[in-house]
């Protein structure tokens, strides 16, 4: 399993309501465990993460723009699970720099 070249939008999250018109798409790139990548949409401008993979989980540092003006910020653990169509979903834990509140989100693979 590799992440490399996958893309994602996101549908669901404890965070905020997502906006199923504009979902934050999220593109993957990966070699030798490493991970990054980009995401916008919905309420984030530009957004950057990098971070690890070891085997089904995948450990990131992220930071965005926002739409309403400002950045954020923080650090999530995401489960790779397959789909019962063989995409992808990534099921993740994160949370906000400065704020210890655990939010969860599922992201799925756009095929």
């Amino acid at each position: 399993m590799n992440l490399n070249g996958r893309t994602f939008v996101m549908v669901s999250s404890t965070a905020s309501a997502v906006d199923q018109d504009s979902p934050t798409e999220f593109r993957y790139r990966e070699e030798d465990g490493v991970v990054w990548g980009s995401y916008t949409g919905d309420t984030v401008t530009q957004g950057r993460f990098v971070g690890t993979r070891d085997g089904e989980l995948v450990s990131i540092s992220y930071v965005h723009a926002l739409k309403a003006g400002g950045t954020a910020g923080g650090q999530s653990s995401s489960r790779i699970e397959t789909a019962d169509d063989g995409l992808l979903r990534l099921v993740e834990e994160f949370s906000f720099d400065g704020d210890d509140t655990v939010h969860v989100s599922v992201c799925r693979e756009v095929g």
